[in-house]
């Protein structure tokens, strides 16, 4: 009896109880929370992740998870792709459910043969492992369809046109540079040619116009300007020849010279006539 009674001594002093007797239920309770806290504590195991890279392009997310779930439980990974062409970048990111998993990983697959290529592996550290690194691991992966047409019909803002439009004028005058060495002279219009050139302010402040209405409002230049085009229109456009002045003397001159002309060649046309008849005579 006296080793049982001593028995029941520890276990009874091990029993914790509440201040307040009425308040003995919740104390119990609470009591219990904290215990499980603990317990759980005791059993939590803290992730890890590795970086692998080198990897050959053929490996994607199945291939990857089965060859690497063979050493422990994978709570994540990524692969990083092309957002223009979807192929894999040869590198991921896996994140073992304990971080002591993560180190044997590192060790074992570091320089190994895979594909014709040596593979790295290394322990990320938690400090540099960012927020959103594994944002979107967990849904499929799907390629884009027609990257090349979403990236033509994409709407673009003021500042990436003009940052591109920067790059495109530099990018010419470097070739302009360059044809200018080799001693080739040689000028084309180019993309300098499509940029739109800003208005003066001269411009701006003699042409108003209503943001309403399409037609111009009356200012005086317009109404000036309007004038000029007017009376420009209504002149007559037909060009006039005028021939210059020919003497008097100068046209009877060369009557006379046409008239002795022509009494010569009559002249000559007797006399052959006659010495025609006179053959005629003689025989």
């Amino acid at each position: 009896m006296s080793e049982s009674g001593a028995e029941a001594a520890p276990a009874a002093a091990k029993e914790l109880l509440a201040l307040n007797p009425a308040q003995e239920s919740d104390f119990r309770k609470k009591v219990q929370e904290v215990k499980k806290k603990k317990s759980g504590k005791a059993n939590r195991l803290t992730p890890g992740v590795i970086y692998v890279s080198h990897l050959p392009r053929n490996l994607v997310e199945p291939q990857l998870k089965s060859y690497f779930g063979q050493f422990g439980k994978i709570l994540r990974l990524r692969l990083s792709r092309s957002k223009k062409t979807g192929n894999s970048k040869g590198y991921a990111f896996i994140e073992f459910d304990c971080d002591e998993v993560a180190k044997i990983v590192a060790e074992t697959m570091n320089n190994y043969l895979m594909g014709e290529r040596l593979i790295k592996c290394q322990v990320f550290p938690p400090e540099k492992v960012h927020e959103k690194l594994f944002v979107g691991s967990e849904r499929g992966f799907k390629k884009p369809t027609y990257p090349a047409v979403t990236r033509y019909n994409k709407k673009h803002t003021e500042e990436e046109i003009a940052k591109m439009t920067g790059k495109l004028l530099r990018k010419e005058s470097r070739l302009r540079k360059r044809i200018a060495a080799y001693g080739i002279e040689y000028e084309f219009p180019g993309f300098a040619a499509q940029v739109p050139k800003k208005k003066s302010s001269s411009d701006a402040g003699n042409v108003s116009s209503c943001t309403d209405d399409s037609t111009p409002v009356c200012t005086p230049s317009f109404l000036e300007r309007r004038k000029s085009t007017a009376a420009e229109n209504d002149a007559d456009d037909e060009i006039i020849i005028k021939m210059p002045a020919v003497d008097k003397e100068e046209d009877s001159e060369e009557e006379d010279s046409e008239e002795e002309e022509e009494e010569g060649s009559d002249d000559e046309e007797e006399e052959g006539s006659e010495e025609d008849s006179e053959e005629e005579h003689a025989c």
